[in-house]
């Protein structure tokens, strides 16, 4: 009988990525996987934003996602994540047809791109509207969306995860749960901000812990984001109130082994002493709760 202890067997226990965002947005993407590598990262997270830049990434044909994929291989760091937030501009709740017409037609982009590169999760933004408010004809429309979604992402096999957003829609993982039990499927999931959860723990006044139980056994992956109260981009890790070292703990709880190190590129010269900051400082988080 085989008495090891299933940790012991892996080796490494988790997987680290790098969000795209970190780094000048004047790299190429053959560049930005050469960076993501010397800076100790296992994969990046490619971003599918709302800029029509992004939005281009769509449209990539065979020749391109050949180069991209001879790129992941040679530097051997594989794009493993997509973060789409193009659904601000192009919300899966907006009461315009026109619009959610155009939001399905980026998810059923984002999907099939990820496919054709081996990418196995898509973050999602967890918005019904973004720009416009929220109401129940949003809600109504974003359930419509969201089921077409979910079957589109179970005929390529890949999984849509939501993120924790800062806005009340879907601010914490319970939110999130009540839609992933709506269209319960293997391929639609969470995938929590842990920077968000906090900052939505301390306005509800509920432990962060006690709401990543509340997706267990769904949470895909998990994004290790510093944050303040009330501020939730750009604060450097360290210099804000999420507890990491309990987020990671109640990660490896959960089954949760993949997480990448959200940050931005905030200009100037220091971007690469940055990244390898950053990853040592979330490696000894990760570590820690790992290897207990």
């Amino acid at each position: 009988m085989n008495d090891m202890n299933p940790d012991q067997t892996l080796a490494p226990p988790y997987r680290l990525g790098l969000y795209e965002k970190s780094m000048p947005p004047t790299l190429s993407l053959r560049q930005k996987l050469g960076e993501a590598k010397k800076a100790g990262f296992d994969y990046l997270e490619l971003s599918i934003d709302e800029t029509d830049e992004k939005l281009a990434r769509l449209s990539w044909k065979e020749d391109a996602l050949v180069i991209l994929r001879r790129s992941m291989e040679e530097k051997g760091v594989p794009i493993r994540s997509i973060c789409l937030s193009a659904h601000r501009r192009f919300p899966l709740g907006d009461p315009d047809p026109a619009v959610r017409r155009r939001s399905l037609e980026i998810m059923e982009g984002a999907i099939v791109l990820a496919s054709r590169l081996g990418v196995r999760i898509i973050q999602i933004a967890g918005y019904d509207v973004y720009y416009k408010p929220s109401d129940e004809h949003s809600r109504a429309a974003f359930a419509d969306s969201l089921g077409l979604c979910a079957a589109t992402a179970a005929r390529e096999g890949v999984i849509l995860a939501f993120e924790t957003m800062e806005t009340p829609f879907m601010d914490t993982v319970e939110k999130a749960m009540f839609w992933v039990r709506r269209f319960p499927s293997p391929y639609l999931q969470v995938y929590p901000d842990i920077g968000n959860v906090t900052n939505a723990a301390l306005l509800y006044g509920s432990p962060v812990s006690a709401d990543l139980e509340q997706g267990a056994g769904h949470i895909a992956a998990l994004h290790l984001k510093e944050t303040r109260p009330g501020v939730y981009r750009e604060v450097p890790y360290g210099e804000g109130h999420v507890d990491f070292p309990g987020a990671a703990a109640a990660a490896r709880r959960l089954g949760v082994r993949l997480f990448v190190g959200e940050f931005w590129y905030t200009g100037g010269n220091h971007w690469r002493e940055t990244l390898g900051e950053n990853n040592r400082f979330l490696r000894k988080i990760l570590d820690r709760a790992f290897h207990p």
